[in-house]
């Protein structure tokens, strides 16, 4: 089973695997371990990551970026049409209502989702996975922003199940960053002690995020978050690329922001110079070649005037630590670390305001980029039976206050209540008790819509369906659940009516404890969630009645909720793209291979393989691979996948023989030299077998003439090959193959090497009796022969031994 965390970030994604010696980050078919959240559409196919980046400049309106933040919003959001404004690629409405990116692909206008364009993603880096693991990619841990409300959360989910994983856990950045952090760490205090508080900083691309961790031995619990959503790296390239728009038009009359190709190179510049100031406080220069109009620009920029030009931001950064501290009701002084993860931490200004805010050195224990990715992992692996982890658990907060409103009885006058509190523990389920006649309605919504950066403060509506009074007329009880679930998505998990049954009094006995425990509220289903029961006291048990629980169903209308319809639709296109990107693949190989073919064998007629190709060969040959040259880059450019396996074929009939040639011209004397030294071998064996070598008069006579046979057979075959082979030339076939000559070799080892080999009979040493000096030995001869013998030659086979070894006993039992 796999075990995966993917880290999907606005500009980066990292991927980190559980494997048997812990968790690590895995990098991609370029050895990054990071690939770009790009998709770049073509006319035959989609790339995806860094070579959809390569293409970012060159196919502008075609390739997608920072599509992250997207999710689950509708086209008419004012986060929407702001961001349009600064992309190089259209955004459209959707019939649902949602952002549409319309982009060319396979010739054809096309309309993608985000939730499509993610599952893009998502597919690159479960292949990428895949690849490392070398086996499939099911389950997983997707990261997401703390501050991501529930329509986001399912739209991200959505994405997953386009692709074909099993999301086992949506994980809040921070979260994933402190179970990274803490799991590893072997003096936490115990259960019973003061918690460790840890405050973790994360600036990213996008978005910057805080939160305080309370850590124990084997536990984690989120005390708190808080975050700018429009506080990234990007702001801070979004200033130097405005000083030097403005720069370039008085110095050069230049407009860079009337050509999106201009604007996008001045993007990627100023980023390398924003990374370069991080170590450097000196001036650094920023020059572009042909930039617009073929003019070359040029400026230079140093640390201390990029700080003042983003003064306003380093601002924004002490507004979130102010919240955190808050909410959580800690002092700095009850902090004993700050852990600092993000891309964007690694500029000065934002390390000091930071460690300033704190009055504390930060800390960079963690490795900035891939935190989130490894917390991840290690979620997976806890949740995975595939793996033994230590025991750890974690305890999320749920971000935004969730408020329940319902419609009213006449009678009624409850109708608002907040269910969970801000930084309340996630997951958590708790049970709510109404008293109803009929169905009734219950509508979640974010109890403080200033405090969201959504434009919607509705979860979503809920219909307890098939309600009904008692037969008596009274108002039922319904038993309402509601629950935050592993992802931080809000959700009404189960409702049950409690009906009185009239019973025998006979029966009474039996139903006592039945009624009791049909009072009770239903169990929690969800095993990772911890219940809190909200009730209303028991009524008094009546006698002759039973209560029963009666599962109610629920309609569920959420404001953000792909239809099953159009999931699967998604699900079905994702599978012809994947499909279409393989076949190009295949396509691109095919050629690619053909190219390849010509280049290195025209380079090697001309060197290695120049002697074993007659010369009207060679000619024609040459002539030939310059004409497939020339088609390649002709009407051989775009060619179905068997135009080029047929011309490769075509080329590898004549070059094949060729490099046969070659390489048999290399192995056969390396062949032929082993088959003479094995003959030689047994040559000299046969001889001494002849002279009565002891070494070899255990062997019987037939078996070594076996011996001599064989050998002479092969002398004669060889020198029988040899001189054929010596009779021709190098251009034309040889005689024999250096294949042949193994097989060779291996015969005659077979023949020869056991009749050779097979060892002397083993021989039974005689007990010497009992002297009167000393005692009986029973020893191997072996034995004395290893103690007392130095060197002397092995018995005869008769068993007698020699006089030395006689004398060398008797010396040693005197």
């Amino acid at each position: 089973m796999s075990v995966v965390g993917l880290d999907v970030g606005s500009q980066s994604c990292y991927i980190a695997v559980a494997r048997a010696g812990g968790i690590e980050t895995i990098a991609n078919e370029f050895s990054f371990f990071f690939s770009p959240s790009v998709i770049s559409f073509g006319s035959k196919n989609r790339t995806i990551g860094v070579a959809a980046k390569n293409q970012q400049i060159t196919h502008a309106n075609n390739t997608v970026s920072n599509f992250k933040r997207f999710h689950g919003r509708a086209f008419n959001d004012p986060f929407i049409q702001k961001e349009k404004e600064n992309l190089s690629y259209d955004l459209v409405p959707l019939k649902n209502g949602g952002v549409g990116i319309k982009v060319m692909y396979m010739g054809e206008e096309h309309l993608f989702s985000v939730e499509q364009i993610t599952a893009m993603l998502l597919t690159k880096l479960k292949e990428t996975a895949e690849n490392s693991l070398k086996k499939p990619v099911t389950d997983c841990v997707i990261s997401v922003p703390s501050f991501f409300t529930d329509a986001e959360r399912r739209s991200v989910l959505d994405a997953a199940q386009i692709v074909g994983l099993n999301c086992l856990r949506l994980m809040n950045d921070m979260t994933a960053v402190a179970l990274n952090y803490g799991i590893y760490k072997q003096d936490l205090p115990s259960l019973d002690e003061k918690p460790r508080i840890v405050v973790f900083v994360d600036m990213g691309h996008s978005a910057f995020q805080v939160s305080a961790c309370a850590f124990n031995k084997g536990k984690l619990k989120v005390l708190g978050t808080a975050f700018d959503p429009f506080l990234g790296g990007k702001n801070f390239d979004e200033k130097l690329v405005e000083y030097f728009c403005a720069e370039f038009k008085t110095k050069y009359k230049l407009d860079a922001k009337s050509k999106i190709r201009a604007l996008l190179r001045l993007y990627q510049e100023c980023e390398k110079l924003k990374k370069l100031m991080s170590s450097n406080s000196t001036d650094l220069p920023l020059n572009i070649e042909c930039f617009m109009n073929d003019k070359d620009v040029s400026g230079k920029m140093n640390r201390s005037q990029f700080e003042e030009l983003c003064a306003e931001l380093l601002q924004k950064i002490e507004v979130p630590l102010y919240s955190l501290m808050e909410q959580t009701h800690l002092k700095v002084e009850d902090v004993s670390a700050v852990e600092i993860v993000g891309g964007a931490t690694r500029i000065p200004a934002v390390k000091e305001r930071i460690a300033k805010f704190f009055g504390k050195d930060i800390s960079t224990t963690l490795n900035a980029d891939e935190a989130v990715a490894r917390g991840c992992a290690l979620q997976c692996a806890i949740l995975s039976p595939a793996f033994k982890v230590r025991e750890f658990s974690v305890t999320d907060a749920v971000p935004f206050p969730i408020s329940l409103v319902w419609n009213h009885d006449s009678e009624d006058t409850e109708g608002i209540h907040e269910v969970f509190s801000r930084n309340h523990a996630a997951p958590f389920s708790k049970v709510l008790t109404f008293l109803r006649r009929g169905p009734f309605e219950l509508e979640a919504f974010y109890s403080d819509p200033q405090g969201v950066p959504y434009p919607e403060a509705k979860i979503g509506r809920f219909v307890v369906q098939n309600v009904s009074a008692q037969k008596d007329g009274e108002k039922s009880r319904v038993k309402v659940k509601v629950r935050v679930n592993t992802h931080g998505i809000f959700t009404i998990s189960t409702a049950s009516m409690v009906e009185k049954v009239p019973t025998e009094e006979n029966e009474m006995s039996s139903e006592a404890d039945m009624e009791c425990l049909n009072q009770r509220p239903p169990e929690n289903t969800d095993t990772d969630a911890n219940e809190k029961k909200v009730d209303q006291p028991p009524e008094a048990k009546k006698p002759k009645i039973k209560v029963v629980n009666v599962e109610l169903p629920i309609e569920a209308n959420l404001v953000w909720q792909l239809g099953k319809d159009l999931l699967n639709m998604y699900i079905e296109t994702e599978g012809k793209m994947i499909m279409q990107d393989k076949l190009e693949k295949e396509r691109n190989d095919a050629k690619n291979a053909v190219e390849e073919y010509v280049y290195e064998f025209r380079d090697k007629l001309c060197g290695p393989y120049e002697k074993f190709i007659c010369e009207q060969d060679h000619q024609n040959f040459l002539r030939l691979l310059t004409e497939t040259e020339d088609w390649l880059y002709e009407e051989g450019e775009d060619q179905a996948k068997q135009a080029y396996v047929d011309k490769l074929e075509e080329l590898m009939k004549i070059g094949t023989p060729v490099k046969v040639r070659f390489q048999e011209a290399e192995e056969r004397p390396k062949m032929f030299e082993e088959l003479g030294q094995r003959l030689q071998h047994y040559a000299k064996i046969a001889a001494d077998f002849r002279n009565k070598d002891e070494k070899y008069n255990h062997i019987d006579e037939s078996e070594m003439k076996k011996v001599e046979k064989s050998v002479n057979e092969v002398m004669e075959w060889m020198n029988n090959v040899m001189n054929a082979q010596a009779k021709k030339s190098l251009d034309q076939d040889p005689v024999v193959r250096a294949q042949e000559i193994k097989i060779k070799i291996k015969e005659l080892n077979n023949t020869c090497e056991p009749v050779v080999t097979q060892p002397k009979p083993k021989i039974e040493s005689p007990k010497l009796e009992r002297t009167p000096n000393g005692p009986n030995i029973d020893k191997k001869e072996e034995d004395l022969e290893d103690k007392n013998n130095f060197g002397a030659e092995p018995p005869h086979q008769n068993g007698e031994c020699y006089p030395n070894e006689k004398n060398s006993v008797n010396m040693d039992l005197d």
